[in-house]
């Protein structure tokens, strides 16, 4: 299981400003690359070496780092094909569609640069690094990170680590590949049901709450408009300061929240059912003032999160179709759009039971994570005569 791990860099000045003028350099000449494959079609990635690489090394980059100069631009072409298949990026001849295939594909002065271990060591005991720049190699570049983040590092990281800047600091971003636990067999399953007013709602009882996040967001958003309509430069500077707080802020909730179920699981020797929501904001209408919540809604993360510490400490997970768990009722299976009377109250139009709607919808993706369980291992050979 492959995990990342920032680190921040805090070099000297005169380092810091190899640095930067490090990735101002590797990613123009990336923007350069990109209009070559552009005009060549965008050939595989040992034909655009045959037509860049050689002006990469006149213009002062280092072997490894021109070909991994060359490599990011062929990877970016290759995730943009996939996002045009898959229909990300619009229907065929949409604005949008047109504007992405119409152009080279640019990179931001500050984007990441990968670094391989012939451009960069690690020095763990010291907290350290050893990095290639355009202006030379920089030794005994210190570093910060956690306990924990240190050991992973020290005794899983693994492939490259990539050199970004945010806001004139400095991190690396380093791939681990962390073992798995083995699955052990579940004691039954315990299921997720994802909201916007309920974050996550558990079949076991745990419920987190999303009315802080949303008065949280709601804040955020009315101080961006206030400052943006000011338009002066102590309010850019201010938005500047502010930006991707409330990302830092979701991402923490997600992760205590993921924390929690999965140590939930683990103590009792359960496994973890969870919905398979891909695709929900394409198939959802909603009106206008709605629309907010739908696309600030960090589901994806959230889920994310629980699979890979899921994976770590062994708990088995599966993935159920979220059809009609809102409307069924857990107790008698009957199915009706009317027993969901509002957001927060389910009764049944069969058997009367009157429950938490959420939590009566974790119930039913409980039952069908161990429905999907059981189903995985029954053989499908048929029986010899």
């Amino acid at each position: 299981m492959k995990i990342v791990v920032q680190v921040k860099l805090m070099p000297e000045p005169e380092e810091a400003a190899a640095l930067r003028s490090t990735l101002r350099t590797v990613n123009d000449l990336a923007c350069w690359v990109s209009r070559v494959a552009f005009a060549r079609g965008v050939p595989r990635e040992y034909e655009l070496r045959k037509h860049t690489y050689a002006h990469l090394k006149a213009e002062g980059l280092g072997a490894q780092a021109a070909q991994h100069v060359i490599k990011k631009v062929r990877d970016a072409y290759t995730t943009l094909h996939a996002n045009l298949r898959a229909g990300n990026l619009g229907k065929p001849k949409s604005r949008r569609r047109v504007k992405a295939e119409s152009k080279p594909i640019v990179f931001r002065p500050e984007a990441a640069q990968p670094y391989d271990d012939r451009c960069l060591s690690w020095q763990y005991d010291q907290q350290s690094v050893s990095i290639w720049t355009t202006a030379g190699r920089i030794k005994n570049v210190r570093f910060a990170c956690s306990g924990d983040a240190l050991k992973t590092l020290r005794d899983y990281r693994k492939g490259e680590s990539d050199l970004i800047e945010r806001d004139g600091v400095f991190y690396l971003i380093a791939t681990c590949d962390v073992p798995e636990a083995e699955a052990y067999e579940p004691d039954g399953f315990i299921g997720v049901d994802l909201g916007i007013v309920n974050i996550a709602t558990t079949s076991t009882g745990y419920q987190a709450a999303g009315r802080g996040l949303g008065r949280y967001r709601k804040r955020q958003l009315d101080l961006r408009r206030k400052l943006q309509k000011k338009r002066t430069k102590s309010a850019k500077r201010r938005l500047k300061e502010r930006s991707r707080r409330e990302q830092r802020h979701v991402k923490n909730i997600n992760h205590i929240i993921a924390k929690t179920i999965v140590t939930d699981a683990e103590r009792t020797s359960a496994g973890i059912s969870l919905e398979e929501l891909r695709g929900i904001r394409q198939r959802v209408r909603l009106r206008k003032p709605q629309r907010v919540q739908l696309h600030s809604w960090a589901f994806a993360q959230l889920g994310d999160f629980i699979v890979y510490k899921a994976k770590r400490v062994g708990v088995p997970l599966v993935f159920v179709d979220p059809a009609y768990t809102s409307q069924t009722c857990a107790e008698c299976g009957h199915v009706d759009k009317r027993n969901r009377v509002d957001q927060g109250l389910f009764i049944c139009r069969g058997c009367g039971v009157v429950a938490h709607a959420d939590r009566n919808a974790s119930r039913n993706i409980a039952a069908r994570g161990a429905a999907v369980w059981t189903a995985g291992r029954e053989s499908r050979v048929p029986v010899t005569p």
